[in-house]
């Protein structure tokens, strides 16, 4: 595999994406950067795959690429289900994530979050409410685009919030204004304190940075992570 802006004999630019944990009460800190991880074809054969559900991430400890901390691999993409694996530095699996269209197995797309010795956590795209308006309001997408277009704004999007349910709890919650990952401990990697699921593809764009020295692992109950551009 391949990264952006890699050329022999050239230093690449820093990894611009980061994820930045929240632990209620207290500041925030960056956990680490992410990039797509390009296919010997480079951008046009990684957008020719991303066609068809096709996924890949590498997490980086820093922004100049020092340690490789987790990557994403798609597994499997086909019929309406695709199937994700993130691998921890060694290579070995943190957690796999299964993705199903629409239409499939319900209303909404479903995401399933598997770890190694816990129970599947289940969540699905978007609240049946807000789906239904989304719909009641479809003829007007057109108009909205290209007032968005000519006046700068968002392109509108439909509801992408996703709660997973593991039995009666809440473990994992994402929300997309904000590209925000609400998420229990257990969903801490308790050798490094990062968010396991942190590469989860939901907005196709996730990413991860070691704590700054001195600072102690995260030991809360509940914690959220942030994707953003430095």
């Amino acid at each position: 595999m391949t990264h952006p802006r890699r050329q022999e004999g050239v230093t690449p630019e820093p990894v611009a994406r980061k994820i930045n944990l929240f632990v209620k009460p207290g500041p925030s800190w960056t956990v680490g950067h992410v990039e797509r991880e390009l296919p010997p074809g480079g951008v046009p054969a990684y957008l020719a795959a991303r066609g068809s559900g096709a996924r890949s991430f590498v997490l980086w400890a820093d922004e100049y690429r020092g340690a490789r901390v987790a990557t994403v691999v798609t597994a499997s993409c086909a019929k309406g289900v695709s199937v994700y694996q993130v691998l921890g530095a060694q290579g070995e699996l943190l957690c796999t994530v299964v993705r199903e269209k629409a239409f499939r197995r319900g209303l909404r797309t479903r995401w399933t979050v598997s770890r190694p010795g816990a129970p599947d956590a289940v969540g699905y795209k978007g609240r049946i409410v807000w789906w239904c308006v989304w719909w009641l309001f479809s003829p007007l997408l057109p108009f909205l685009f290209v007032a968005a277009v000519l006046g700068g704004g968002d392109l509108p999007r439909g509801p992408g919030r996703i709660i997973w349910r593991e039995g009666g709890r809440v473990p994992l919650e994402f929300k997309a204004h904000g590209n925000q990952v609400h998420l229990e401990e257990a969903f801490l990697d308790p050798r490094s304190g990062r968010p396991i699921p942190d590469a989860l593809p939901v907005s196709g764009r996730p990413a991860s940075r070691r704590p700054p020295a001195g600072r102690p692992g995260p030991q809360p109950s509940g914690a959220s992570s942030r994707s953003s551009s430095g």
